[in-house]
């Protein structure tokens, strides 16, 4: 990373608060599930219903949360939505069946999804001229984030008690109020000012939904790593089974070195889906690489699957870039949240359907799965353009000139 602090104030308030948050987070993808499992004795059958029906209840949350950071203002609507997620986190240690268990589990994962979209004005506003690549870099940040949190939950798994799964959900509690204390550092904005019609224009946006269709068709990649590569590791080849933390550290280190280098090109919506169709062809590769790794010795697994991963972590990097780029720059100032929570419906419905997708393609099925879902990310790739050109046609006054026409100077507070 070139600068490992942003230029100002404002950026450091929010770059700070991602840290402290992403560092809870990190707690929770590690070992949540096993919380639920180990400590609460729920059935594993149960925790993923309930996390799917959360899910499901969560998608129309950033929308909604986000038009009303565009209208009351950002700050006070995202510092909300960390305060719910503390306390819905503080719950887990109270639930003891699963009713209670989907009650609690639906307001986090909602308050989550609700705070991304909230955040984003606050990304834009503070972002200056190009608040994408500041976007880059909170990404950066939350992969350090959720790699020392992800180490810290290693203890509780490796001790195993309920005392420490309940240490673990204290800790990220915590983590999201202090989040939300930080936040509190940055000084409130005005909303934009709203202009006349219809108040819900992001889901009439045609264009903009179907590119939010296809981001969330390629947002599936991200399930690669963390479902399909370890069981196939597991069940496939002869790899040992520690490569499976070896691949997430890989990929980790990638992103933290690379995600802003790889978006700084990436500053027009043309770049952007060009940047889709180069991921699509890399998410091709990686897949045709993976099942090679089948039957053959173990030196040789192990290298395709290390090789694998780089090769799709290069096309997460442009994934990624396209889409910080695309949401942002198709989206109009006055109702940033708005769009960024019609966008964040597409990662949200592959997360629900990617899981499931992958282990039927993928394993279930085996080598011809891989080369399907490969094929998938390609053309979704060749496809975005495509809608991009649609999109910047029928939205010219939406495309880049509002970013420049009110550029937030150095250090100067103004308003994810």
């Amino acid at each position: 990373m070139p600068h490992l602090l942003p230029a100002t104030g404002p950026q450091r308030v929010i770059a700070a608060s991602n840290f402290v948050y992403t560092v809870g987070s990190g707690l929770y993808l590690t070992a949540g599930v096993l919380y639920f499992t180990e400590a609460v004795h729920l059935p594993a059958a149960q925790v993923g219903l309930g996390l799917g029906i959360a899910g499901a209840a969560a998608l129309a949350a950033g929308i909604a949360v986000g038009h009303l950071a565009d209208r009351l203002g950002a700050r006070g609507v995202y510092v909300t939505t960390l305060v719910v997620q503390a306390l819905a986190t503080t719950g887990f240690l109270f639930t003891h069946s699963f009713w209670p268990f989907v009650a609690t589990v639906c307001a986090a994962i909602g308050a989550k999804g609700a705070g991304l979209a909230a955040r984003s004005p606050l990304i834009r506003h503070h972002g200056g001229e190009r608040p994408q690549e500041f976007r880059a870099y909170l990404r950066a940040v939350t992969n350090i984030g959720i790699s020392l949190g992800a180490v810290l939950a290693g203890w509780t798994v490796q001790v195993g008690t309920a005392d420490a799964y309940r240490l673990m959900v204290t800790g990220n509690a915590v983590a999201f109020a202090a989040s939300a204390a930080v936040m509190l550092a940055l000084r409130p904005i005005e909303p934009e000012p709203h202009t006349d019609g219809p108040r819900w224009i992001a889901l009439r946006d045609r264009p903009y939904l179907l590119l939010t269709a296809l981001d969330g068709i390629m947002a599936i990649q991200f399930r690669v790593l963390t479902v399909a590569v370890p069981l196939w590791l597991v069940s496939r080849t002869t790899a040992p089974h520690w490569l499976i933390s070896g691949t997430m550290l890989l990929n980790t280190t990638l992103v933290v070195l690379c995600q802003i280098r790889a978006g700084r090109s990436i500053d027009t919506p043309t770049a952007g889906a060009t940047a889709y169709r180069r991921a699509g062809a890399a998410f091709l590769l990686a897949c045709a690489l993976v099942p090679l790794s089948a039957g053959v010795p173990t030196w040789a697994a192990a290298a395709l699957v290390l090789t694998a991963v780089a090769v799709h972590t290069i096309g997460e990097l442009w994934h990624s870039a396209a889409g910080f780029e695309i949401s942002f720059a198709l989206a109009p100032t006055h109702a940033t949240g708005q769009y960024l929570g019609v966008f964040g419906l597409g990662a949200g419905l592959s997360e629900a359907v990617g899981p499931t997708l992958l282990i039927s393609l993928c394993i279930t099925w085996g080598r011809p799965g891989w080369y399907v879902v490969g094929a998938l990310f390609a053309l979704t790739g060749l496809t975005a353009p495509l809608a991009v050109r649609w999109a910047e046609r029928h939205r010219p006054h939406t495309a880049r000139p509002h970013l420049a026409d009110t550029p937030a100077p150095a250090g100067t507070p103004s308003p994810t």
